[in-house]
């Protein structure tokens, strides 16, 4: 990069790939017990008064806590941090995919919690719009070691955590360059049907009708799905057709309406000739695409995934109902609008804010500091030391029984948020989490190698301008506009896609523009194209990602 501030960037970044990683202690001990955020814990599990401070804290609701083990807000691992860390935490549930109106709810009350964990910046830049949130300079500089220590060894977490106000707002990890979503299609069944890898959207459509018409499972019934379009599946779809907010043409960023009707005329086709789920729709949280998957019933499975959490999870459940099934990814398909790599994590990811009402902040700082520990991280990956894993050959934890590992420990990445595993210079990377030994687990190694091998082709464009959570803070103005027309247009597509012969993907084009027109959408438009012509220099795009990739991986 030419300009001062990408050297700089770089700079930071590369340490983080030569960095050796903190000695991995055991975990210490402590007390806990629970009271009302921000005051001090009368009561502990015994009923003595331990003098811990207390903080409340959100968690992201999957769905994905076994019953076994609890809930969302109180299972094995939310009462492990509350016995070992500094202060006793109180969890507050939110919907993954529902987050921002359980958290304007939870603001609108007054009853918002101490510390808010979320990716989504186009909901946390309106909280910084309405002064919901605290600066936390002064609370790092005053109370923090840990996180202090990370910030100055990798200015690059500063930087995406400031706001436009010159203020440090966010804390933020550093994470390993991988593709987080993929299509996965049933090899098994391509092969029985005497069907080629998909290579264009054209090809996919008549592999994902072959699938759901010529019984691939065998057992002389019509129960087979050709696709899964919920939730992740829908959003990887438009991905293919890169139906994305903006595009890069001619120069500019602009909005590439054309892919949006692409997209909505193949889920159209998907749904009309019943090769998706009819109710797809009210599968909010994609656990209905999830169970017919695992049951064999999905053809294409396109989904956003941790790769390991998905080989011991919905890998294993398939192959223990399927034996004989085979899964692999294969690449985007071209489409009209090319063909494209998936989006990829987020390398310097900010994922946590401070409520601006926090009674004690030094408590918040010590849980933070707690969380990005190494053994902290440790633990809440791999779980307790020869309980659920024990030193490999290799010199890094191995799982000991799958199936436990799987119930007990893969549903805590939600609190694992502030763990920057890439800091292992040794062991962090998630290929090193598979263990070859186990034959579910050597399954998905090879999926997840093959992935990193088809997903990064230095030959095909990265899908989106930039990771969402780095897209820049628009103004107030611009924001409520954008947020404002954002359901009704997408609303418009949906009705393509469900409406039949009386509404059509063109007729929603149509309609999806006047809208946009009519609610000043031009002045997003125009501002968006300012920002790329002056400012994108500046900021995190896809060539960074990309750059880390390589830097990561040596490609």
């Amino acid at each position: 990069m030419k300009s001062k501030s990408k050297k700089w960037l770089y700079a930071s970044i590369v340490l983080v790939l030569t960095v050796a990683a903190a000695a991995v202690a055991g975990c210490s001990n402590g007390g806990g017990g629970e009271s009302g955020p921000g005051e001090r814990a009368e009561n502990g599990p015994g009923g003595t008064d331990t003098g811990r401070k207390e903080i409340s804290s959100t968690v992201y609701d999957r769905s994905n806590v076994p019953s076994t083990e609890g809930t969302t807000e109180d299972n094995r691992w939310t009462k492990w941090i509350n016995k070992n860390g500094p202060v006793d935490v109180k969890f507050v549930a939110v919907p993954r995919y529902e987050s921002r109106q359980k958290l304007n709810v939870l603001f609108a009350s007054a009853s918002a919690p101490d510390l808010i964990f979320e990716y989504d910046q186009y909901i946390k830049n309106p909280l910084y719009d309405q002064k919901q949130l605290m600066p936390i300079d002064e609370m790092i500089d005053k109370y923090s070691t840990d996180y202090k220590n990370l910030l100055t060894q990798y200015p690059i977490l500063k930087k995406v955590g400031m706001k436009s106000d010159g203020k440090l707002y966010e804390f933020a990890r550093l994470n390993e360059v991988v593709p987080i979503h993929a299509i996965l299609i049933r090899e098994d069944w391509l092969k029985k049907l005497h069907l080629q890898v998909p290579e264009t959207t054209e090809d996919m459509y008549k592999v994902a009708k072959a699938f759901t018409d010529q019984d691939p499972d065998g057992n002389g019934k019509k129960d087979t799905y050709g696709m899964a379009l919920s939730l992740q599946s829908g959003i990887v779809i438009d991905q293919v057709f890169q139906a994305t907010n903006w595009v890069v043409k001619d120069g500019s960023v602009v909005r590439e309406w054309d892919n949006f009707k692409a997209a909505a005329e193949f889920k159209k086709r998907l749904f009309d000739e019943g090769i998706v789920d009819k109710d797809y729709l009210n599968d909010k949280n994609g656990v209905k695409a999830k169970q017919d998957f695992i049951n064999g019933k999905i053809g294409i499975y396109p989904i956003q995934l941790d790769w390991y959490s998905f080989t011991i999870n919905e890998l294993a459940s398939l192959k223990k109902n399927v034996p004989d099934a085979v899964v692999t990814p294969i690449p985007y398909p071209q489409s009209p609008a090319g063909q494209f790599n998936p989006a990829y994590t987020n390398p310097v990811q900010a994922t946590a804010v401070v409520n601006a009402h926090v009674k004690d902040p030094e408590a918040v700082m010590k849980y933070v500091d707690f969380l990005v520990r190494p053994e902290t991280m440790k633990t809440l990956k791999y779980g307790i030391e020869n309980e659920h894993w024990k030193m490999g050959p290799s010199g890094c934890p191995q799982v000991i029984d799958t199936d436990k590992t799987k119930t007990e420990v893969s549903y805590n990445v939600d609190l694992q948020m502030l763990s920057s595993s890439i800091l292992d210079a040794k062991c962090g990377k998630i290929g090193n989490k598979f263990n070859p030994d186990n034959p579910i687990e050597k399954e998905g190694l090879e999926m997840f190698k093959k992935a990193m091998d088809i997903y990064t082709d230095p030959n095909k464009p990265y899908v989106e301008i930039t990771h969402p959570e780095h897209m820049p803070q628009i103004p107030k103005e611009i924001d409520t506009i954008s947020a404002n027309l954002t359901k009704p247009v997408n609303d418009l597509w949906v009705k393509a896609v469900l409406g039949g012969k009386d509404y059509t993907p063109q007729q929603a084009l149509q309609d999806a523009k006047a809208t946009w027109d009519k609610g000043e959408g031009g002045k997003v438009e125009d501002w968006f194209a300012n920002w790329w012509k002056n400012d994108s220099k500046n900021a995190f795009l896809a060539k960074d990602i990309i750059d880390m990739m390589k830097q990561q991986t040596g490609k």
